[in-house]
C-alpha cells in the first residue's frame, strides 16, 4: 500500500510514525512544504522571549531521523498543489520549482492552518510578520536581534498575541495591541477578562480595542499602522489574528468543507472521499458537549487524530470522540485555562445555560504564597449537566481545568461533578477545592 502524508507537523508525522510501526512493509511518503518538520510550534513564543536560546531547540525530530530510523520517505520543500481523485496522483511544486507528481493508494491531508493576513495595504511590507512556522519563528527572533528592534504592533488579541506580547516585553521591546473589535477577550467572561487587561497594562503593554485597521505604511526604517482615530508607529508588526484551515487544495480536488471552511470529515476522520482521510488543524471535528462540528486547532487533537488515521488505515477501527476545546496558555504572571462552552456558546448550542463566577484562593487558608483564582462555570438550567468552565490565576489553573476536561467528556452533571474525590493538601488548594466551590454556586441555580 502506498500511504501518502501532504504535512510533515504533528499530525502528519504522527501518522507516518505510528503506520511504520504497525505496518513496517508499508510505503509511507511524506510531502512537507517547508524545510522543518516535527516541532513544538507552542513554544516559539516563549523561545523568542529568551535570546539565548536557540530555535532549533524546538524541533522534536529532524527529518533525518524520520527518513533513517523510521524508514519514512520525507520528502521536504514539497508543496501540493492539485489533488487528482480519479487517478490518485498528487501534482506539485519542488522548492528549487521543479514540478512533481506522487501516487497513492490512501491519502491523508494534514496541511494544517496559515494565519490570517488582512487584504490592506502595507501588510506585504517587509517589517510586518506572523508566527505560525517554524520558519516564521527563526524568522522575527533573528530580526529582533539584528534590527535591534524596541518597538512592536501586535495586531489581534488572541492566545499567540498575549503571549507574544510578554514575549516582546520581556526582550525590552515596547509593545501595543490593536484590533477591529471592541470587546477585549470576547471569548472570555468579562470579569476574568478584566483581570488579564489589568495585568498586561499593569506591565506597560498599550491596549487599544475597537480600531479599524486601515493600512500599514513604511516610516523612515519602521512602519506605521493606521487606523480611523489611531496610529501606532513600530520597528516591528506582528499580525496575530488568528488562522484559518489550509483546505484550498483539498476543496480544488472537490472534497467537501464543514465548518470555517475546514475539511469536513467523520468520527474515523474519513473525508467525502472513503480513500482520503484529514485531521490536525485543516480539518473539522465533533464537540463532545454539543455534538456538532466544531473547528478548534489544537495541538493534542492534531496528534490523537494523526494516531487514528494510521490505525484505520492499518486496519484498526478506531473512532475519536471529539474535542472539548480545552486550551491553556500563559501570559505575565497569569495562567489562563478554558474547556467547553461559554454562556454565550450554550445559548447557540441550544441549551438553557446558567452561570456563575467565583473568586477563591490557590492554597488553603494561611498558607503563604496564596493567590486568587477566577473562575466562571456553565451549566444546563434544565438538565443539570456541566457546559464548560473558564479559569484565571497565578497558580493552580493550568493542570486544574483538566478535571473540567474529563467530567465534560463524561457528560457529568455540576451535581456529579460536586461530588468528585479531588486531592487535597494545603501548598495546593482549600480543602473544598475551588473548582467545587464554583460547582457549589453553580448548583444553587439550577
Amino acid at each position: 500500500m502506498r500511504f501518502v502524508i501532504i504535512g510533515g507537523d504533528a499530525a502528519g508525522m504522527s501518522a507516518a510514525s505510528r503506520a511504520k510501526r504497525l505496518r513496517p512493509d508499508m510505503e509511507v511518503t511524506v510531502l512537507e512544504q517547508t524545510r522543518d518538520v516535527s516541532y513544538s510550534a507552542c513554544g516559539m513564543p516563549y523561545n523568542i522571549a529568551d535570546p539565548e536560546r536557540d530555535m532549533e531547540k524546538l524541533v522534536v525530530r529532524k527529518a533525518e531521523v524520520f527518513i533513517k530510523t523510521n524508514k519514512i520517505n520525507l520528502l521536504t520543500g514539497h508543496r501540493v498543489t492539485a489533488i487528482d481523485r480519479r487517478a490518485k496522483r498528487l501534482s506539485g511544486i519542488k522548492v528549487d520549482g521543479d514540478a512533481f507528481d506522487v501516487d497513492y493508494d490512501q491519502l491523508f491531508i494534514a496541511t494544517g492552518a496559515t494565519p490570517v493576513i488582512p487584504d490592506l495595504p502595507g501588510f506585504d511590507l517587509p517589517q510586518v510578520m506572523a508566527l505560525k512556522s517554524l520558519e516564521q519563528g527563526k524568522f522575527i527572533k533573528s530580526y529582533i536581534a539584528r534590527q535591534g528592534v524596541k518597538t512592536a504592533v501586535i495586531i489581534g488579541m488572541g492566545y499567540i498575541a498575549l503571549e507574544m506580547c510578554e514575549a516582546f516585553e520581556k526582550r525590552g521591546i515596547k509593545t501595543s495591541m490593536v484590533k477591529p473589535g471592541s470587546v477585549f477577550l470576547p471569548w472570555l467572561a468579562p470579569d476574568l477578562a478584566d483581570v488579564i487587561y489589568k495585568e498586561i497594562v499593569d506591565k506597560g503593554v498599550d491596549v487599544y480595542s475597537g480600531h479599524v485597521i486601515q493600512k500599514i505604511e513604511s516610516r523612515d526604517k519602521g512602519v506605521r499602522v493606521t487606523c480611523k482615530n489611531l496610529t501606532l508607529d513600530a520597528d516591528l508588526v506582528l499580525v496575530a489574528m488568528g488562522v484559518t484551515p489550509c483546505s484550498e487544495t483539498a476543496k480544488a480536488g472537490g472534497l467537501e468543507l464543514g465548518i470555517s471552511n475546514a475539511i469536513a470529515v467523520d468520527p474515523y476522520l474519513k473525508t467525502s472521499d472513503q480513500n482520503i482521510y484529514a485531521a490536525g488543524d485543516c480539518a473539522d471535528a465533533y464537540h463532545i458537549v454539543t455534538g456538532k462540528k466544531c473547528w478548534i486547532p489544537l495541538a493534542l487533537r492534531a496528534n490523537r487524530a494523526g494516531w487514528a488515521v494510521a490505525d484505520n488505515i492499518c486496519g484498526i477501527l478506531t473512532r475519536l470522540q471529539g474535542v472539548a476545546g480545552t486550551a491553556v496558555f500563559k501570559v505575565f504572571s497569569l495562567e489562563v485555562a478554558r474547556s467547553g462552552l461559554n454562556f454565550k456558546e450554550a445559548v447557540e448550542s441550544g441549551f438553557d445555560p446558567v452561570e456563575t463566577s467565583v473568586e477563591t484562593r490557590s492554597r488553603a487558608h494561611g498558607q503563604p504564597g496564596s493567590t486568587s483564582i477566577y473562575i466562571h462555570m456553565v451549566a444546563d438550567k434544565k438538565t443539570g449537566r456541566l457546559l464548560g468552565t473558564q479559569m484565571v490565576g497565578k497558580e493552580g489553573v493550568a493542570h486544574r481545568i483538566n478535571a473540567v476536561a474529563v467530567a465534560l467528556h463524561c457528560k457529568m452533571t455540576v451535581a456529579d461533578f460536586f461530588q468528585t474525590d479531588l486531592a487535597y493538601a494545603p501548598p495546593f488548594g482549600p480543602v473544598w477545592d475551588p473548582l467545587l466551590t464554583a460547582a457549589t454556586q453553580l448548583a444553587k441555580k439550577i
